[in-house]
C-alpha cells in the first residue's frame, strides 16, 4: 500500500510541476507531494515539506528536465 502511494504521489507532482510557471508555484506543488510522500512512508511532515518544496522549487533549473519548465 505505501509504495502504491509513493508512486501515485511522484507522478502526481511530476504532473503538477510541468504546470506550473514560475519557482513559488512548483515549490507549493513540491512542498504538497514531499508531505504526502512524508506520510505515506510515516516521516516527519516539515521534512518532506520543506525537502518537496525545495526540489520543485529547483527543478526547472537542472539540465535536461523538459517537464519542469
Amino acid at each position: 500500500m505505501q509504495f502504491k502511494t509513493i508512486a501515485l504521489a511522484a507522478c502526481a507532482a511530476i504532473t503538477l510541476a510541468g504546470c506550473q510557471w514560475n519557482d513559488m508555484q512548483r515549490a507549493g506543488a513540491g512542498a504538497a507531494a514531499g508531505a504526502v510522500v512524508a506520510r505515506a512512508t510515516s516521516g516527519n511532515l516539515i521534512t518532506g515539506a520543506v525537502i518537496g518544496a525545495g526540489a520543485g522549487a529547483l527543478c526547472d533549473d537542472v539540465g535536461g528536465l523538459e517537464i519542469c519548465n
